[in-house]
């Protein structure tokens, strides 16, 4: 089978398009033909080595985590798929393989049924982008209606997923964003718009029930200055501060996010009521996944990129 992989760690030279044995499902294990699958922050920085201490690969590795497709195979003792399946999900990137190639292999509590009113390439779009949100925003928050939340990056992945989010739970949603950015954003919900090159958002809002980072470093610093006593600051990037927690009074969480089954299922049915749509920023093929992950890496795309495999 064709598979995008590294050979090293590195920029765009490092990725090869290779031909190897398509893999096959052992105990536990489901095997997907993969349709689509997404570019997220992580896996350019897998690729540029800023994990090679903490996870190191063994080369060459097949790039890629979040995908969509159609169960091939399944293992002895994985009884919840059946093959035909139309899933969305995970690979096992930190095993098996990823999932920038023709089949991948996954486990059970990383699939779940694909939404049915959106094509491979949106679907694989959204597993990072809209469990990060929904564990943020319903489980680490648990933001209500009427509360203020302010979401950093709000054009990005992550985060337009969190405004869509925010807004059907009734909150106030301001965001960070550039001029250009504006209008998609407006369109995604949000009530306020900070122009992040020209504002200082800490300077504009005060009182905030919650801040979503991710984008961290000075923002998140800065970030503390905007919440209420109580306030909850969630960082997809930086960990807490605990004398900035003391001085401001607020709970802040680094979040590690955690992709299950049941956090999928919840995606699938906001996506399926039209509560959250995706927005893909370009489609690549995967002869040109070297080319998707430099584009994500050195861009600011509104919404994901995405590599269609079949």
């Amino acid at each position: 089978m064709k598979a995008a992989q590294i050979t090293n760690y590195g920029e765009k030279e490092v990725v090869i398009i290779s031909n190897i044995p398509q893999p096959v499902a052992r105990a536990g294990e489901i095997l997907v033909k993969v349709h689509a699958a997404s570019v997220n922050p992580i896996d350019w920085k897998i690729q540029a080595g800023y994990l090679a201490k903490m996870a190191p690969l063994t080369f060459p590795k097949t790039m890629g985590m979040d995908l969509a497709g159609v169960v091939e195979q399944v293992g002895e003792s994985s009884s919840e798929f059946h093959p035909g399946d139309v899933v969305y999900g995970q690979s096992v990137f930190f095993g098996a393989g990823g999932a920038f190639a023709e089949y991948a292999i996954c486990i059970a509590k990383g699939l779940a049924g694909k939404p049915t009113n959106v094509t491979y390439e949106e679907a694989a779009a959204l597993p990072l982008t809209g469990v990060s949100a929904i564990q943020a925003i319903t489980e680490h928050i648990a933001l209500k209606s009427g509360q203020k939340i302010l979401v950093h990056g709000g054009a990005g992945g992550i985060g337009s997923m969190a405004i869509q989010i925010a807004k059907n739970i009734g909150a106030y949603v301001a965001t960070t964003a550039s001029k250009s950015e504006a209008d998609y954003v407006k369109a995604l919900g949000a009530d306020e718009i900070i122009d992040y090159e020209s504002q200082k958002f800490e300077e504009v809002l005060k009182e905030y029930d919650a801040v979503y980072d991710t984008v961290g470093g000075e923002t998140y610093i800065r970030s503390y200055k905007v919440l209420k006593e109580g306030g909850v600051l969630v960082s997809m990037i930086e960990k807490p501060t605990f004398a900035l927690n003391q001085q401001y009074n607020v709970k802040a969480i680094s979040q590690n996010t955690e992709l299950n089954t049941d956090r999928l299922i919840t995606l699938k049915h906001l996506v399926e009521s039209g509560v959250v749509k995706v927005h893909i920023d370009k489609i690549f093929t995967l002869d040109e996944s070297g080319e998707a992950l430099l584009h994500l890496k050195k861009n600011h795309p509104r919404g994901k990129v995405v590599i269609r495999v079949k």
